[in-house]
């Protein structure tokens, strides 16, 4: 299984909101236990800002990014990277417009977010 599939099936089954299931799915590689990885992403379900702002598995994927990433060196490059390749592949990035709330069109699944965000970063890391 990717990390990318752990991510979608932690979405899946439940094991928080899509910031957490990105940043569980990162367990194994940063310095934080599962309490602290899920109070770190609590705040972003449904997106920042409950679903009005940038879509949670984003949020997660730009921590991990910074988290694994950061050499003292500025990452905005890879942030943008990230950012656009989520947007590519997801349709948009805030939560209200991936899910359809105005349109009434799903862009893409939850699961489906999770997985590209991870995706995304592994190619990226």
């Amino acid at each position: 299984m990717t990390r990318g599939e752990k991510a979608a099936q932690l979405k899946e089954v439940h094991a928080g909101n899509c910031c957490q299931a990105v940043l569980l799915s990162y367990e194994d590689k940063l310095p934080f236990d599962k309490d602290t990885l899920m109070a770190l992403g609590a705040t972003f379900g449904s997106g920042m800002g409950g679903v009005k702002g940038t879509c949670g598995a984003l949020v997660g994927a730009e921590m991990v990014l910074g988290l694994l990433g950061y050499k003292g060196a500025n990452m905005n490059k890879y942030s943008r990277e990230l950012f656009g390749e989520f947007e590519k592949r997801c349709g948009a990035t805030i939560c209200a417009d991936i899910k359809g709330f105005v349109t009434g069109r799903t862009l893409c699944s939850c699961e489906n977010c999770c997985k590209n965000a991870v995706d995304i970063l592994e190619e990226t890391l």
